[in-house]
């Protein structure tokens, strides 16, 4: 048969101003330890409090409450609520060293106040099913307002409303027309997305055009005829008085102009002019001398290369080499050629500040593209022939591989137009490295003219 002391289980609860914390039922009898210590019944961060401190004891089948001269409480047994004070003093409480313990009976309860505002209830109670919710005292129960911490609430209250009337403010509103930008207001990488790219003519297409500008152009035989017949008509005098009205008019007009003036219009064998003209004047004056000039001709082969009429004729086109010279043979004039200036470009180790960039990859990379940069050193090569020194350039490769924050760090070649040749080609690059964040690099350039 079971003791009496097994019909009811002892209730213990952790109370916080009018809250319930935390609540215990002590189904398998057995002690009942608070303090600081995790291997308590109930753990409690209390300075007071020592390691482990047993509230309630389990011996001869029977609880007992154990409390020091420190700890306030009231305990109800049965008739009157009496506090922890009066248990000392009237000895109803059994003194055990510096501690006091009281029995317990089934019909026992009370309050041991633990802190300010921390206090433990206990009570004995009728096992409940372990289905069945046991149900607190209506002076202990609390509500969902009660549990709540209101600051916390009234927090988020605010913040939900500030939120929501922005975003209903925003919605509500009308949005900012967006300004067009100008093409010079675009950054370079946009730009570039917006020229396309020249088109390469087909290598067939251009040999044709070659060909064709090389080739002198011919006209058909019938419209040169016809321009021919006009000029040809236009030179020629209707009358034998009609030419030596003319002559004399020519003669006048150009005697004395220029070279004429100087040598004189006449003038016997021995003249200037007659020197400059040989024995074909006959001694004859400037008119005598023009008098087969007939107007404006083609040079062809047979007038040239063999002495014939000195204007007036018609013919084929003579090319250069069916003019006759005398003398040592022929001039060859040559073919004008530019000046072949090569230069010469190293690169030294770069400076890398993080272990993403891989030191030799990045080499290789740049390694493999020097032919630019030797052609913004070429350019002005030409113009300065000493041009030699070293770049250092210093740039951020971005997590999207491209080159960021370009700038010449170092410069003795004391050229600016070559590092700004070359920040242009840098900021083109594309490197196959992705770094989480900005990689800072500085490569030299080292340059000197070619042999």
């Amino acid at each position: 048969m079971a003791s009496p002391q097994q019909s009811r289980i002892l209730r213990v609860g952790l109370v916080q101003d009018g809250r319930i914390l935390e609540e215990r039922l002590l189904r398998k009898p057995g002690n009942f330890t608070v303090g600081q210590d995790p291997k308590n019944s109930l753990v409690l961060p209390l300075p007071d409090l020592p390691a482990s401190f047993p509230v309630f004891e389990y011996k001869a089948n029977q609880y007992n409450l154990v409390f020091t001269d420190d700890m306030q409480g009231r305990v109800n047994l049965g008739s009157s609520d009496v506090d922890f004070q009066a248990l000392r003093k009237q000895g109803m409480a059994m003194e055990r060293a510096d501690q006091y313990v009281l029995p317990l009976q089934e019909s026992a309860r009370g309050v041991v106040q633990l802190d300010k505002d921390l206090r433990l209830f206990f009570q004995f109670v009728t096992p409940p099913p372990d289905s069945e919710k046991l149900k607190l005292p209506p002076d202990l129960q609390g509500g969902s307002w009660r549990t709540m911490d209101r600051m916390f609430f009234g927090i988020l209250a605010a913040s939900l409303l500030l939120h929501f009337s922005g975003a209903a403010v925003i919605i509500a509103s009308k949005p900012p027309p967006e300004p067009e930008l100008e093409l010079d207001q675009l950054d370079d990488r946009f730009a570039r997305v917006f020229i396309p790219p020249p088109k390469q003519e087909e290598p067939k297409k251009q040999a044709n055009e070659t060909a064709q500008a090389a080739a002198p152009e011919k006209k058909p035989d019938k419209q040169k005829a016809t321009e021919e017949k006009p000029a040809e008509t236009a030179s020629k005098p209707s009358t034998p008085e009609e030419a030596a009205a003319r002559r004399a008019e020519v003669a006048k007009k150009v005697a004395g102009k220029g070279l004429l003036k100087i040598l004189g219009s006449s003038g016997g064998g021995g003249g200037a002019f007659s020197d400059v003209l040989g024995g074909s004047t006959g001694g004859g004056d400037i008119a005598s001398a023009l008098a087969g000039a007939g107007g404006v001709g083609i040079a062809n082969q047979a007038a040239v290369g063999s002495g014939g009429p000195r204007g007036g004729g018609s013919g084929s086109v003579a090319g250069i080499g069916d003019l006759g010279t005398s003398g040592g043979g022929k001039v060859d004039l040559g073919t004008k050629k530019e000046a072949e200036i090569s230069g010469r470009v190293t690169s030294a180790t770069p400076e890398v500040d993080s272990a993403d960039v891989d030191r030799d990859a990045l080499s290789r990379y740049i390694k493999a593209r020097l032919k630019a940069i030797q052609n913004c050193y070429e350019k002005e090569l030409k113009r300065n022939p000493n041009l030699k020194g070293k770049v250092t350039v210093r740039f951020n490769i971005m997590p999207s591989g491209r080159a960021g924050d370009i700038e010449i760090e170092e410069n003795t070649l004391g050229s600016d137009a070559v590092g700004s040749c070359i920040r242009t080609v840098v900021r083109g690059w594309v490197f196959p490295f992705k770094p989480d964040d900005e990689v800072s690099v500085a490569y030299p350039f080292l340059f000197s003219p070619g042999g």
